[in-house]
This record gives C-alpha cells, structure tokens and sequence, in this order.
C-alpha cells in the first residue's frame, strides 16, 4: 500500500490537469467606451535554448505582442513589458480568447492603468504542454521564457530593458511556469503575479480514483500504449488534449535521452512505482523547492496571487502564500468567487494589468 500511495503521489498531477474545464469558459468584462486601440502584432522568435530538443519541437514560435495606444505616435518613448504564460493544452492563440486581449488591457488602459507591452509567447509542444520546464526532451522552455524572449523583444521594442521594468504573470499551467521561473529569475523580472496554479505539489495524501488493484491495471495498460508509439506524434495522436498530460509531464520532468523514441520514462514499472522518477517529478513541484530561492523572491517589488473559491488549485495556491508569508515575503492573496477559469479574462483587466501598473518602473533606473 506504502508503494501504491507513492505511484498517485507521482501521477496526481496528471489527474489535476485532466481535470481542468477547457479554458474557454470565461465571462468577459463589459467594454469600456473610449477605449483606445492596441497594436497587434504577431511575431516568430527563434528559441535558441529550445535547439536540438528529441520532440522535435518548433524552434521557432509564434509569440503575440500588444502594443500600447501611444506606441506609434510618442516614438520616443519607452514602455515595461508583462510576459503572460498560457495553460495547458492551449497556445497564445487560445490564450488570447480566454483572457480577452486586446479588449482586456485596452480597459485596464481605459480605467487609469499606466501603458505597458504585453507579450505573450506560444509554449504549447506535441503533448499540449512544456510545463515551462528545462529538459533536453522538450527544450528548455524555462529559459525560452527568461532569455530569448526577453532579449528579443528588448532588441525590438522600445522597452525599459531592466528587470524592474518587466513582469511576468501565468494562469494555470501558466502558473506554474510563473512560479517556476519567478523563483528561478529575479535577475529577469521585477514584478510576479501567480494566477491559479497547477502541479504545486506532490500531494501524496491523494490516492487518485479507484482501487490500488484498478490504478495498477491503468498503468500497466499506459505502459503498453507508450510502448507501442512510434515516435511522439504518434503518442500525441493515440491521446488527444488532456490525456497527453502526464507524457507532457514525463517529457518536462524524466526525460531520458537514452530511451528513444519517446524519450522521457514513466513513474511506473509493470504497474509498479519507479522511485527515481517518482523523487525527479517531486523534485519539480514549486512548494517542493520554493525555500532554496527565497532570496530571489525577496528581490521582487512586489508579488501577487489568486485562485477561484470553486478551484481545487487553491490549497496548494494557500500554501504558497502562506510560505512566503512566513519568510515576511509580501505578497497579495485572494481567492475569489469563480471556477479555474470562470474569472480570468477580469482578473486580467482589473486585478493583473493594474497590478503591474502600480509595480513596474516606467522609467529607467528605476529601483
């Protein structure tokens, strides 16, 4: 039994994110009159951290950058950026139905919010996700987010390019990456909003549905699936949308360059948990290793947070923001009245944007 429980500890992720309504399901905030049109653009960046990934992955992504209202008219001028991460199982395309953009940020313009760059780069890879990890199997998307987009856009946009002028925000899958990379890269970003997110932790109280006896037959049966792809797309293709989650999971967090064609191991072994990469999926969630980067999150002007009161997300979302509070971290806290997805086109116009508005520095030098 002991072993059972660390075989859901290492797959209870991919139960969560299976779990997530598709993040479609949004109410949209009215539009505010006179608001002033953002510039649209839609660009490629080469990701030279995502090179030589075993997926096969696009090198090259598609990244949607919002210019603000003034941008082509004060051609002096120079804006802080916010990078937005998408969930799981959607691009920036899709991100940018849920969150509402243009209309979004052009309120938030509307209601007093200082203009900014909004950038938000496309992460999603043939299992509809890079949990916004470093492996050699999928690319490291950690530092696709923190280097090459970053220097792209300050090599090719009026910015402020300093890290107290730049921000970083992620929902869900987002979220985590937000989390993950937040930490990780205070020498990037000055400002971290955390909406909603996922696979924080372990959770090895949660046994998953079924009986040990059930769980175990649904492994065995995964293994044999995985055994018979012929190469990633085939896997992709065998488990559309979310059940591709735990092989995204897999490709972000055991990858194994030695075992082709998939190149990534499972947590499980003939139905039977495998140790080592039940601790290297453990070892990925944020709540896991948030104490050895507290001093990077020190360095943040400011950090904010918030999850639906209908969110299972929101334990693990507490937990954070009761960790930081107990390192005297400020950071905001709400959870709101909403589903994982029910609120996040208005969180984003009336809480995120704002947020950033107060927080970045608009002008250099800034500290």
């Amino acid at each position: 039994m002991r072993k059972q429980t660390w075989f859901i500890a290492a797959l209870v992720s991919v139960y969560l994110i299976s779990q997530l309504p598709a993040q479609v399901k949004t109410i949209v905030p009215p539009v505010i009159p006179n608001a002033k049109p953002d510039t649209v653009e839609h660009i490629k960046i080469h990701g030279k951290h995502l090179e030589g990934n075993l997926e096969r992955d696009a090198v090259d992504r598609d990244v949607i950058v919002y210019l603000p209202p003034s941008y082509n008219k004060d051609k002096h001028r120079r804006y802080p950026v916010v990078y937005a991460l998408h969930g799981y199982s959607i691009g920036a395309e899709q991100w940018t139905h849920e969150i509402h953009v243009p209309q979004t940020i052009e309120g938030a313009f509307a209601q007093g919010a200082k203009e900014m760059i909004v950038v938000l780069p496309d992460s999603k890879t043939v299992y509809n996700g890079s949990m916004y990890s470093s492996s050699q199997t999928t690319g490291d998307f950690e530092d696709f987010i923190a280097k090459d987009v970053v220097s792209y856009i300050d090599a090719h946009y009026r910015t402020i390019p300093e890290r107290t002028s730049r921000g970083l925000v992620g929902h869900s899958m987002g979220g985590y990456g937000a989390s993950r990379i937040g930490m990780k890269h205070s020498d990037v970003f000055g400002a971290l909003y955390i909406m909603s997110p996922c696979c924080m932790s372990n959770m090895t109280g949660n046994r998953g549905p079924g009986t040990p006896e059930q769980q175990k037959e649904r492994a065995i049966a995964n293994e044999k699936k995985v055994a018979s792809a012929k190469s990633p797309q085939d896997l992709a293709q065998m488990s559309p949308g979310f059940a591709s989650a735990q092989y995204a999971l897999a490709a972000a967090w055991s990858p194994d360059p030695k075992n082709p064609p998939l190149y990534f191991d499972l947590p499980t072994k003939d139905g039977e948990p495998e140790p080592d990469i039940i601790a290297k999926w453990n070892a990925n969630s944020p709540l896991a290793f948030v104490d050895q980067y507290i001093g990077n999150l020190r360095m943040y002007r400011a950090i904010s947070m918030d999850v639906g009161d209908e969110d299972g997300l929101r334990f693990d979302a507490t937990k954070l923001h009761n960790i930081l509070d107990s390192y005297g971290i400020a950071n905001g806290f709400e959870i709101y009245h909403g589903t994982h997805t029910s609120a996040v086109a208005d969180r984003f116009q009336n809480h995120v944007i704002p947020f950033f508005s107060k927080n970045l520095c608009f002008a250099a030098n800034c500290q």
